[in-house]
């Protein structure tokens, strides 16, 4: 009994030959469909998950390269206020007089010119931060330093209004001497 088991059946007279071919036709048709499926299955399976990834893959890219422009703008623009700050401060403005001002929590000291803390009182000269340091520089350029980035320049005091209009003009009566520096 050597043969397959369609022969041996045909040996027996159990299978006739037209339902042997009509019995592995169907079979085979059955493993095609199934083979069929299964591989379309997998490649299809396969594909949407190779879609998924490469969109991940570009959307990860995108936000990446979305960073990547926002520091290079962020440098570009501090890059530009370090330049405007250089071209603008003051020079030769170290003097004997004290400017106290406050930066954060510190109070910070400038040795300047009398006629140079003057106009930092007045609000005519301003002072930055710059190179961890500070620098003057006029009202015209801290405009233009304020409108891109305000926290680069140092506060101005504001004074405020403590006497009423009746003390005020009580102590008007009194005069300040010239040579009292505070």
């Amino acid at each position: 009994m050597a043969g397959s088991l369609f022969d041996q059946l045909k040996k027996a007279g159990l299978v006739d030959e037209k339902k042997a071919k009509k019995a592995k036709q169907q079979k085979y048709q059955q493993t095609k469909q199934k083979k069929g499926k299964k591989g379309r299955v997998v490649e299809d399976d396969a594909s949407v998950a190779a879609q998924q990834a490469q969109q991940q893959k570009v959307a990860r890219d995108r936000q990446l390269n979305q960073q990547q422009q926002q520091q290079q703008a962020k440098k570009a623009e501090q890059a530009a206020l370090r330049q405007l700050i250089a071209s603008h401060q003051l020079s030769g403005y170290e003097g004997e007089e004290r400017f106290n001002f406050v930066d954060g929590k510190r109070v910070k000291t400038l040795h300047v010119k009398p006629a140079i803390q003057r106009q930092l009182a007045e609000g005519d000269v301003r002072v930055a931060r710059f190179n961890n340091g500070y620098a003057l520089l006029p009202k015209a350029a801290a405009e233009k330093i304020s409108q891109r980035d305000a926290t680069v320049l140092i506060p101005l005091a504001v004074a405020e209004a403590t006497l009423s209009k009746e003390e005020d003009d009580h102590y008007s009566q009194f005069e300040v001497p010239d040579d009292l520096n505070w």
